[in-house]
């Protein structure tokens, strides 16, 4: 196997490990340890790649702050981006909302609204839309998708909250991706999380992405929807990466700048 081939088949293990160990690259390669040893230095040197020990990690992704914090980054911005995507809503329809922090603040917007069906794996919009007292009646529909449930990520996640998806169809799907790039699409950290939101793009028949400043042009380690399947961004008019936005308007159908 020629070197430019081993190093594309490592580089796109890396893009959905992170972090690859020596004894990973040898098993999936079928080659040496010596042979593996030369292609990590190889691919540090490149700078698509960083030694550590015992195997090599991406240099290109950085995982996501903790969920507090980024609840509170940006907090300003994601509100407006929160208003203005309800105005692109009306009764009738069925959402899908992911589990992003952007999205939660779309829920409280949600409240006020009626006649709508929202679907949602995430805990914080589920509590949000249905924050009322026990002899009121909800103005939506509120569907918590069932799954598996891990310490401090208050989502479901899993097989099953992936097949309960399937068993709907919606209007919309209202996602917070962790980066968009005009290349790429967008994209998320967590692999269980770029399942569910690519779950729910194929269910939905229209995309609208919901992301800060911070998030364009950024590329994470999952794309889970390709620009062509992006309808609606709308983002704030913070300094993003330089040209990230002007290229997303040139990529996209309709971008919105609150």
């Amino acid at each position: 196997m020629l070197q430019e081939t081993r190093l594309h088949r490592i580089r796109a293990l890396l893009t959905t490990q992170h972090q690859l160990s020596t004894e990973r690259i040898i098993n999936e390669l079928g080659i040496s340890r010596e042979t593996a040893r030369r292609d990590i230095i190889e691919l540090e040197a490149q700078g698509l790649a960083r030694r550590v020990h015992g195997g090599l990690v991406a240099v290109d992704s950085q995982p996501e702050p903790p969920l507090q914090v980024r609840r509170n980054a940006q907090a300003k911005e994601k509100r407006a981006i929160a208003v203005a995507a309800a105005q692109h809503l009306q009764p009738g329809q069925t959402l899908f909302l992911d589990a992003g922090t952007t999205t939660t603040m779309l829920a409280e917007q949600l409240r006020s609204m009626s006649g709508l069906t929202i679907i949602t794996n995430s805990l914080q919009a589920a509590l949000a839309l249905s924050a009322a007292e026990e002899h009121e009646t909800l103005n939506n529909q509120v569907i918590l998708l069932g799954g598996i449930m891990m310490a401090g990520a208050q989502q479901t996640r899993g097989e099953m909250t992936i097949g309960e998806i399937y068993r709907y169809r919606a209007d919309v799907a209202l996602l917070s991706p962790v980066g968009i790039d005009a290349k790429n699409g967008a994209s998320s950290f967590h692999t269980h999380e770029a399942a569910i939101a690519r779950a729910m793009v194929q269910q939905a028949n229209r995309t609208i992405l919901l992301a800060d400043h911070s998030k364009l042009g950024v590329i994470s380690r999952t794309v889970y929807a390709p620009i062509a399947e992006v309808d609606l961004l709308i983002c704030d008019s913070g300094a993003a990466k330089p040209g990230a936005l002007a290229a997303l308007q040139q990529a996209l159908p309709q971008v919105q700048v609150v």
